[in-house]
């Protein structure tokens, strides 16, 4: 799109500068809060001070691409198979009730600890624990459930990221090679680990294999369902981005495993999926990497030669 726009005429690049903006603004708002303002999270992510992880760490490559937006879905849609993490989630975390805030703090977290200082991250580490205290209750099924439990505290994480290394690797701008996927999930074991997480992945084959040990606990309730049709076909949006949003769900939905879909009654079409899905999400991504990525410098204003002639130093 860069070397695009540096071929338009002024007036079209000034047109599609002002787009970007307003289109990235929207976005922000959506997954920051509107009242947290690009300014108010920059000053505090950006502040000074050493980072858990170096510039060219993978996860900063990773929690830092468009991708995300489609790897979080799917997430969300996974960690609802296992009864007792959905149990915290509709008794607890209001996703119906306040869907973006869920949104928001969450994006935050991954903001502070991928790219903030040590000290924000170890704070919102802290501020996470102490939530996580504080739910606790029973299951329709009528076993206890704890957010603090280490066990439940596993399967979110790697859900998690399993759920983003899959995003990246189909619709990230730059995939990760074999020992960056390995080096992905050694860096996230970093998070895990701070929030309480007992033995954390840090291989893909160690996060594959932690992910199937849970296979014998995961089911579709129907809480999970009734989550699953409020994310993919029910989210409080506007009319406008519907169309957007739903190819956003088609794509989370398409990197789901198949063992993953009947229990939330969700379709397995691999023909679609490895077309028309697949190009609509690699569409989408870029269509947001484009609009909240910073615009890029002005080209330099090309001089004709024999204007530099008339103006050399006499």
């Amino acid at each position: 799109m860069s070397d695009l726009t540096a071929l338009l005429p002024g007036p079209v690049t000034a047109r599609l500068a002002t787009l970007r903006s307003r289109a990235g603004a929207a976005v922000f708002a959506r997954v920051a809060g509107a009242g947290e303002g690009p300014g108010r999270r920059r000053s505090r992510v950006h502040a000074a001070g050493p980072r858990w992880f170096a510039d060219d760490a993978p996860i900063r490559r990773v929690h830092g691409d468009a991708s995300m937006f489609v790897g979080g879905l799917r997430a969300l849609l996974l960690q609802s198979l296992h009864p007792l993490a959905m149990a915290g989630v509709a008794g607890h975390s209001g996703f119906r009730g306040d869907p973006w805030g869920r949104l928001q703090r969450t994006s935050y977290f991954l903001a502070a600890t991928t790219f903030g200082p040590a000290a924000e991250a170890q704070r919102v580490i802290e501020r996470v624990r102490r939530v996580h205290a504080s739910v606790r209750g029973t299951a329709p099924d009528g076993r206890p459930y704890a957010a603090s439990d280490p066990h439940l505290l596993r399967w979110v994480h790697v859900a998690e990221i399993d759920s983003f290394l899959a995003a990246h690797d189909r619709y990230g701008h730059e995939p990760l090679d074999a020992a960056g996927r390995d080096r992905y999930v050694a860096d996230t074991a970093r998070v895990a680990r701070a929030l309480g997480v007992p033995d954390p992945p840090e291989t893909v084959a160690g996060l594959a294999a932690q992910l199937e040990g849970y296979r014998p606990e995961l089911c579709g309730t129907p809480e999970a369902r009734d989550a699953a049709r409020f994310l993919l076909w029910e989210p409080p949006l506007p009319l406008a981005a519907r169309v957007p949003y739903g190819v956003l769900a088609a794509a989370s939905v398409g990197l789901l495993p198949r063992w993953a879909r009947a229990p939330l009654r969700l379709p397995w079409l691999p023909v679609a999926e490895a077309t028309v899905v697949r190009a609509g999400g690699l569409a989408i991504t870029a269509g947001l990497r484009w609009a909240t990525s910073a615009p890029p410098e002005p080209p330099a204003r090309l001089v004709p030669a024999h204007r530099l002639r008339d103006h050399r130093p006499q």
